[in-house]
């Protein structure tokens, strides 16, 4: 697979004036606000203007990768890059591959999107394959219908193949708002997960403790709430 590299545009330097290690850091591009391609072609988003912030802090040189999702953790496994940042919620089944930070978005809730608010969330329902929705979707009894790509999953709704789509509010909220009444918001919010965390390599701990550290300093500061905010709204959840 190719992977498309783009200069995060921060080099730090290290006392002695040498450049400091050069961390990769790895996203989806495809999940707004989280992270997204923009107009010029660059990765754009919540986790890029932090993973910025955070490579800053932590005084490392970072570069950022394009992955697909559902390669995004072999992908780390096997060295393509070093860090996950992709709005990926801590689970403990990902916990047993790979090591994570703390939260650096706090737990949220999921919700389904219909075209109707009565709509049948027991009945087919789409969502994005290896995501904690979908293996949710799988044993509430409802038929699941994995696509490979979030677009997939609300186009699935659109088309008719599905009843109903399942994904992060924060996600589904824009795209309901911009529908003209087209979509809307089916039952009652379901909170998930444990947060969102940066991933790494369980063989990466010191990388790891050095972005913690700068999480660490992000929410003692209030920088971080600054940026919750910036990218989705005042009524998100802070620290």
């Amino acid at each position: 697979m190719k992977n498309l590299i783009l200069p995060a545009a921060l080099l730090a330097l290290t006392a002695g004036g040498a450049l400091a290690q050069t961390v990769r850091l790895g996203t989806e591009g495809a999940y707004p606000p989280y992270n997204f391609i923009n107009d010029k072609g660059e990765i754009d988003g919540f986790e890029r203007a932090l993973g910025d912030e955070l490579c800053k802090r932590a005084s490392l040189t970072c570069e950022w990768v394009k992955n697909d999702w559902d390669s995004i953790i072999p992908n780390l496994v096997s060295g393509n890059y070093d860090v996950i940042i992709a709005g990926m919620s801590i689970t403990d089944e990902r916990d047993k591959v790979i090591d994570f930070t703390q939260d650096y978005y706090p737990p949220t809730a999921s919700v389904f999107v219909a075209k109707t608010a009565d709509a049948n969330t027991k009945g087919v329902v789409s969502a994005q394959t290896a995501t904690i929705q979908a293996g949710y979707v799988a044993e509430s009894g409802a038929q699941l219908l994995e696509f490979a790509t979030p677009e997939e999953t609300v186009a699935a709704v659109r088309n008719g193949e599905a009843d109903a789509v399942f994904a992060d509010f924060d996600y589904l909220k824009p795209i309901v708002d911009a529908a003209g009444g087209e979509l809307v918001i089916a039952g009652e919010p379901v909170p998930l997960g444990k947060g969102v965390g940066m991933g790494f390599r369980e063989s990466d701990k010191p990388l790891r403790d050095k972005f913690d550290a700068a999480i660490t300093a992000m929410k003692a500061d209030g920088s971080l709430n600054a940026l919750l905010k910036t990218w989705f709204g005042d009524a998100t959840k802070t620290y």
